[in-house]
Order: structure tokens, then C-alpha cells, then sequence
């Protein structure tokens, strides 16, 4: 089984490829990578983004000086489908939270780009925000550089500030 990674490194979860992305698509830079779906680096890095997640929406509901740019990744389901998304902006709701879809599907039909999302804690796979110009969290755009060209890899490292 394979993942597709795509640019905003979201992540498609399917019974077959899951796909990922580096930055959301309006940047004008998406393309698909591939990862096993059963990777345990890929499991990890969303483990720790849940086990983090009170801090991140912490500093997202007041957010410190040099900080800016506080995204959450989303898995959407479509039957058997599942495709990971950057939700940018986003904000609490009564039941969860909601905001926009930063990315165009791939793999699901139920949700298309722009469209505003409502989901629930569960459904966070990962989160991010910069900080004086680095990225801080997005851990599952880390394990995608294992296997992306390294082209790519320095070009998100120059161009977006990651640093792992």
C-alpha cells in the first residue's frame, strides 16, 4: 500500500495510496510523493501532533509575537477513501472546529478546495504555524522529506523555513 504526498504535505488515507502535502495548493506547488501506508514514521509523526494538540490550539487562540499562520491537517473520509487535508485558516466551533480547505482532492469527491470544513478533534492528523519565519509542528511534511527528491525537499526547507 502506498500514500500519495502531495506539496501542503497533507495526507490521503485510502485502503490502498495515502497522499500528503507539503503546502496548501494556492501556492501553486503541489505534487504527489509516495510513502507506505503502514509507515511508522508516518504514525508517529501523527501521534505526536495529537498528543501536542492542546498546546498548538493554546498558542493559536492567543497567539505569541513573531508567530503567524496556524493551520490543522484533517483526514476526510469518502467511503472507503480517506484523504488528509490543511485546513487554513481555522477556528472552534460549539462541537469541534471548521475552516477552509486549503488543498484540491484527490482521492475523495465528498469536499472540493475552498470549501469550508466542519470537523472534530479526531479528525486531526497534524498542525503547524511559523515562527519568525521557520515552521514549527507539521510533522507528517518531516517523515514526507524521507522520500522526496532533494530538490524538493531543499526548495520547502528554503522557501517555507522547514527545519527537519
Amino acid at each position: 500500500m502506498k500514500l500519495a504526498v502531495r506539496t501542503m504535505l497533507s495526507l490521503m488515507l485510502a485502503l490502498a495510496p495515502i497522499s500528503a502535502r507539503a503546502q496548501d495548493s494556492q501556492q501553486g506547488d503541489d505534487k504527489v510523493v509516495n510513502v507506505a501506508r503502514d509507515d511508522p514514521d508516518m504514525t508517529a509523526a501523527i501521534a505526536q501532533a495529537r498528543a501536542s494538540l492542546d498546546q498548538f490550539l493554546a498558542l493559536s487562540d492567543a497567539p505569541p509575537a513573531g508567530t503567524s499562520d496556524y493551520k490543522l491537517k484533517v483526514e476526510v473520509r469518502d467511503g472507503d477513501t480517506s484523504e488528509h487535508f490543511w485546513i487554513i485558516p481555522f477556528h472552534r466551533t460549539a462541537t469541534g472546529f471548521a475552516g477552509t480547505l486549503a488543498n484540491e482532492p484527490q482521492a475523495v469527491h465528498n469536499v472540493v478546495a475552498g470549501q469550508e470544513l466542519e470537523f472534530t478533534r479526531n479528525d486531526v492528523s497534524d498542525w503547524g504555524y511559523t515562527k519568525n519565519g521557520r515552521q514549527v509542528g507539521s510533522f507528517t511534511v518531516c517523515v514526507l522529506f524521507k522520500t522526496m527528491a532533494k530538490e524538493d525537499v531543499d526548495y520547502y526547507r528554503e522557501n517555507y523555513g522547514f527545519d527537519c
